[in-house]
């Protein structure tokens, strides 16, 4: 990588600004999939709570994700085991380990929100198999399907291209976007937890 200075630092062996830029992506990501979702069920988008354009649980999740379980090419398990699973083995295995990181962070971030902001993120009650209110095995599973096939067929190609980046440009980009997206996080739920309401700034209706 162009001007990276050899003591930079590093988590699991990757180096922060370029997690950070990960995470970047990632949140933009999660904010243009969940306008989407509102464009073709309701027919509109928004700010999604947000002031800037970034969703920072999508890139919290599948960062914690890629440390804890790897990707489904190369998952974390010990090298005995991965030699014995195929290729679609691995998937599955990855696949069932996303779904329980979704039902378990929808949960949390559920019951959080709703002790500190006094409003339903969601509810998932009318939908079949749900888990509480907060999360349902289909759901779940969609979700669990998107994050599967991006950490088998996106992430590495995109880590690849952001590590390949002008160190030093890169590292200014990195330091902003971590900053703007840390401070609209706490910006924007300290006026929900203020308001006790949901914090909509601009909405456009499509249809």
């Amino acid at each position: 990588m162009k001007g990276k200075n050899k003591k930079a630092l590093t988590i699991h062996g990757q180096d922060i600004y370029v997690l950070g830029m990960m995470a970047a992506l990632i949140s933009f990501l999660g904010f243009l999939v969940e306008n989407l979702w509102l464009a073709v069920t309701k027919g509109y988008i928004n700010n999604r709570n947000m002031n800037a354009p970034f969703l920072l649980g999508y890139g919290m999740l599948v960062l914690v994700m890629y440390f804890m379980m790897g990707t489904p090419e190369h998952i974390h398990l010990p090298c005995r085991m991965q030699r014995k699973l195929t290729k679609q083995k691995r998937y599955v295995l990855y696949f069932l380990g996303a779904m329980l990181f979704v039902c378990v962070g929808e949960i949390v971030l559920g019951i959080v929100v709703e002790h500190l902001c006094g409003i339903e993120y969601w509810n998932y009650s009318k939908i079949p198999l749900h888990i509480t209110k907060y999360t349902s095995i289909p759901t779940s599973a969609a979700f669990a399907s998107m994050i599967t096939v991006f950490m088998g067929r996106c992430f590495q190609p995109i880590l690849h291209f952001v590590s390949r980046l002008d160190y030093r440009v890169m590292k200014v980009v990195s330091t902003v976007l971590i900053i703007v997206m840390l401070w609209d996080f706490w910006v924007s739920f300290g006026i929900m937890i203020k308001k006790k309401n949901f914090y909509l700034k601009w909405k456009i209706f499509l249809r």
